[in-house]
């Protein structure tokens, strides 16, 4: 989906675009609101878009919402970072219309430039250094890492103007976060951090090398307890994607230790062939989606 031009925050109106399915006149299409930038205080300040589900401006219904990082990716490709774009929004009219999902709401915030020390757990980091897990790449500061004033934007800042300015459900077990790479890291990072804010967490090609996989170490030690959050968790097997798996298999073992029930409150899945780039998460991103939207797991 192409958006048109975006709109100053505090000029808060829709942006003249619908869903591929549906065409811009139609008053259910969903629709995407814009705030390019979004006047961020505890990082610096980037866009985020809101997609609103088909349907919005004709009900009163209140929507649950999902976060999601690289909010570039999602909806545009002549905005996202390599060209391809998630297509987010067609994903999520069709799951929808099939009855496989509850219509949401979703948020995507734009990554800055600083995306790794905004991506990296702090809280994960040891010694005076952190490395990204792929050969080659420059070691960051750990003094330089800034995940938790990440957190702290979307918790205090953006999520408080998203409930006052949109319809939304504002419980935890309404409000999802979702991304992949380091997107996932920071996404498990941010249920672990906020348990009360976010019920369950989408983690698509973890980069779990990071820190030689030692943030593994930590979410063993700070997942919040089993029954009230979940975790969707997967990985491909080429390119970057193929360091991932015994990485997983301790992070699969750790929730298990947590009393997390397999395929209840957490999913694992695998997926051969598929390589670290948007064209396969675009590919898959109707399974987190079900996950985290569809009706609960027995």
């Amino acid at each position: 989906m192409r958006l048109l031009a975006g709109l100053a925050f505090g000029a808060i109106s829709a942006i003249a675009a619908s869903c591929a399915s549906a065409p811009a006149s139609s008053p259910s299409a969903a629709r995407i609101v814009a705030f390019e930038p979004y006047p961020a205080a505890a990082v610096q300040p980037r866009a985020v878009w809101v997609l609103l589900p088909p349907g919005y401006d004709q009900s009163t219904e209140r929507f649950p919402v999902i976060y999601m990082h690289d909010g570039q990716n999602l909806f545009d490709a002549s905005k996202a970072n390599f060209g391809v774009e998630w297509a987010i929004d067609e994903t999520m009219e069709r799951l929808i219309a099939a009855g496989e999902i509850r219509p949401a709401i979703i948020v995507g915030i734009e990554s800055s430039p600083k995306r790794f020390e905004e991506y990296m757990p702090k809280k994960a980091a040891s010694g005076d250094f952190v490395t990204p897990g792929v050969e080659g790449y420059p070691s960051f500061k750990t003094a330089d890492l800034i995940a938790d004033k990440y957190l702290a934007f979307i918790v205090n800042e953006l999520k408080g103007a998203i409930d006052a300015e949109f319809r939304t459900l504002t419980g935890p077990a309404d409000t999802f976060i979702f991304g992949s790479s380091m997107g996932g890291l920071i996404s498990a990072y941010a249920v672990s951090e906020y348990p009360d804010v976010f019920g369950g967490a989408a983690c698509i090609s973890t980069h779990w090398p990071v820190e030689e996989g030692a943030v593994v170490d930590y979410f063993e030690r700070a997942l919040p307890a089993p029954g009230r959050h979940r975790f969707y968790f997967d990985f491909g097997s080429a390119t970057l994607d193929a360091l991932y798996e015994p990485h997983q298999q301790r992070m699969d073992t750790a929730m298990e230790r947590r009393g997390y029930r397999r395929g209840i409150d957490w999913v694992t899945l695998k997926f051969d062939g598929a390589e670290h780039n948007e064209k396969s998460w675009a590919a898959r991103a109707d399974l987190p989606l079900k996950f985290l939207l569809g009706p609960p797991r027995q």
